[in-house]
């Protein structure tokens, strides 16, 4: 009676034995990009997906065009905002005090304080 493996001649993470012959690869095209610092990418898209005006350089980050002549200029870096930042964006001052007296009330009402 024989012992092991069912699968016999294959290893683990192998392959099919000839993909060649039993499927087709997907029909594709390369789009170039060009980023302002010279760096060109060559992305392999379906040939019918539709390409991004933009891709993300993976040399430098920065954004790059399929126009080589004229690439997209370079992103503007944000400032730090700190959450309090963010707040003050979405609550006018008026807001704030009504959320602080409401919080307070609640507060002074589980400590038994009027």
């Amino acid at each position: 009676m024989p012992s092991g493996s069912a699968i016999r001649g294959t290893r683990v993470g192998s392959g099919p034995i000839r993909p060649s012959e039993r499927c087709e690869p997907a029909p594709r095209r390369t789009v170039a990009y060009w980023c302002a610092n010279g760096h060109t990418v060559e992305i392999l898209f379906a040939a019918e997906a539709e390409a991004p005006v933009t891709w993300d350089c993976p040399h430098c980050g920065q954004p790059a065009g399929q126009d080589a002549h004229n690439p997209p200029g370079r992103q503007r870096a944000e400032p730090y905002k700190s959450h309090l930042a963010y707040v003050k964006e979405r609550r006018s001052a008026e807001d704030a005090e009504a959320i602080l007296a409401e919080a307070l009330a609640a507060l002074r009402q589980r400590r038994g304080r009027s």
